[in-house]
């Protein structure tokens, strides 16, 4: 898990006085251990301050492990006989605690009033299975394989469900929970929040149509006060016959 430490062991109990160890991460030599027992770390990799040798087996250590310490680790132990060892590190991302909102969806099922709707979300996960429990009992799940994905999980309850629901995120090594409050995220009058908006946005559009008809009628007014002005001009400039 990211920010703890990882011990690769070299299966040796105490190293002899001529042996040489070298680490590998890839391609590039990262520590070795040379017949005095004298740890030498190099500075190709991004690993800084964060390498530790054990001076008796020559086991590597890396602290404050990252995300980008994932790779192919090799201890080449030189001695007497020549032997290898190689490990592949996975570090995996630390899980956030999901969040459980109450959702009120653009269109709410008049005939199912009684229902609340919830969503549980995170952000910038990967590999990890998103799901909803009643109980102990699972009801949905999602899983993602990518990194820094997002995730949301629906779930319908009733508004007096005495059960108990938890939004379980799970990756191989751990896992967060959040559990359900339904009495306090599912109230009646909270799909009610819809219908309002609705409301407020046939006011707005009444309201807009009204200003626009005013505006029309206004410019009517006024392009046949216009009219009324240039024909009686008209009839001023005629000569008088009289």
């Amino acid at each position: 898990m990211e920010g703890e430490s990882v011990t690769l062991q070299t299966g040796v109990t105490k190293i002899q006085e001529d042996d040489l160890i070298m680490w590998m991460c890839g391609d590039y030599c990262i520590a070795k251990l040379n017949i005095s027992s004298q740890a030498i770390f190099e500075t190709h990799c991004i690993f800084r301050d964060r390498l530790r040798l054990d001076n008796q087996t020559g086991s590597l250590t890396i602290t404050n492990i990252r995300t980008t310490d994932s790779g192919l680790y090799k201890a080449q132990m030189i001695g007497q006989q020549v032997s290898k060892k190689a490990f592949n590190l996975t570090v995996i991302a630390r899980l956030p605690v999901p969040v459980i909102a109450s959702y009120c969806p653009q269109s709410p099922p008049s005939s199912e009033p009684s229902r609340c709707v919830l969503l549980c979300s995170v952000v910038n996960v990967g590999h990890v299975t998103l799901s909803w429990y009643k109980g102990g009992s699972l009801l949905s799940s999602i899983s993602v394989s990518d990194l820094s994905t997002s995730l949301s999980l629906p779930l319908e309850v009733e508004y007096q469900d005495k059960n108990t629901y938890s939004c379980v995120l799970k990756n191989p090594i751990r896992n967060q929970t959040t559990h359900l409050d339904i009495s306090e995220l599912c109230q009646p009058c909270s799909e009610c929040v819809c219908c309002c908006n609705s409301t407020e946005a046939v006011i707005q559009l009444a309201v807009s149509a009204l200003v626009g008809v005013a505006m029309v009628v206004v410019l009517v007014y006024d392009f046949r006060s216009r009219r009324a002005e240039q024909k009686r001009r008209a009839l001023k400039s005629l000569p008088d016959h009289n």
